[in-house]
């Protein structure tokens, strides 16, 4: 008995081929489909999204800076080497405008020669173009003895190292004030022993306005909670020249004096404070960051404009 032959689907040689092409294509249309959705998954399992980890950093940043302070805690004092790489050596570090540079006997001796009490007093209260704690509010007057000590100690003097504040914040007492400089007048001479006492009395005058203006200007000072990071690093490195237009740099929000700076664009007044320009040393005698230096920058801009 004989069977029927099944009709074959595949009646042309076209028909053939086509079929032979789509089942090599078919397959590998499904294996790229597959690959798509499934290598997302297998990248994250094998390697972070570097812009995720930046996205989570700043959303955890304002938790992560947090610091709890005990209130309890020994108050830190910054050294007098501290003092000066961050304050200090703006100017002192060249000898801007006729500061006495460090290292240098012949600058320091006659500073030195009037002794500890007169060098410290015009560190805090300010002298010359020199701005009462060299322009940084910030600083105690343990600091800036510190520093003072530091600098002429490098310097051809041999003053002790200050006494640190007790936990009240009292200091225990210095030598007495120099005596030499004072004008003495011979007894029984009247008209000598007024004209000593009138000059005593406009020095003592003199000194009380300096303290007066330096306690002015501390008090006015901003926490530095309330600053920005550009405002912060103006306080305590810039603000030494760039307050008066010391040696030629552009004094603060005058919009005349930076106009020629700013033309120049950010990137190169930002080369010049990382190498340094004219009188100023590199990162203005600090040791800021790049960034850091940009904020200050963006900041003295903006309060010029």
């Amino acid at each position: 008995m004989s069977h029927p032959e099944h009709p074959s689907a595949i009646k042309s040689p076209l028909r053939l081929l086509i079929t032979i092409i789509l089942a090599f294509l078919i397959p590998i249309a499904i294996i790229i489909i597959m690959t798509n959705v499934l290598s997302p998954v297998i990248r994250s399992g094998a390697e972070p999204d570097p812009y995720a980890i930046e996205q989570v950093a700043s959303r955890i940043q304002p938790v992560a800076g947090f610091k709890l302070v005990d209130a309890d805690a020994p108050v830190s004092y910054k050294t007098g080497q501290q003092v000066f790489e961050s304050t200090c050596s703006a100017c002192h570090g060249s000898g801007v405008a006729g500061a006495p540079k460090f290292g240098d006997a012949g600058d320091w001796g006659k500073y030195i020669q009037q002794g500890f009490d007169s060098l410290l007093k015009n560190a805090i209260d300010g002298i010359g173009a020199m701005p009462p704690r060299g322009g940084n509010a910030a600083l105690s007057d343990f600091e800036v003895a510190r520093a003072v000590v530091y600098m002429t100690n490098h310097s051809g003097a041999d003053f002790p190292e200050p006494a640190e504040p007790d936990a009240d914040g009292a200091t225990s007492e210095g030598p007495a004030p120099d005596t030499a400089a004072q004008a003495t007048a011979p007894e029984g001479d009247a008209e000598q022993q007024a004209q000593a006492a009138a000059a005593e009395t406009a020095a003592e005058d003199t000194a009380a306005g300096a303290e007066t203006a330096a306690t002015t200007q501390a008090a006015a000072a901003r926490p530095a909670s309330e600053m920005s990071v550009g405002e912060k690093l103006y306080q305590q490195i810039c603000i030494t020249c760039h307050d008066t237009g010391l040696a030629g740099a552009p004094k603060f929000g005058d919009p005349q004096a930076w106009a020629p700076y700013i033309e120049t664009g950010l990137d190169a007044m930002l080369n010049n404070a990382i190498s340094g320009v004219g009188a100023m040393p590199p990162r203005g005698g600090s040791q800021a960051s790049d960034e850091e230096l940009k904020a200050a920058i963006e900041y003295m801009i903006a309060a010029a404009q």
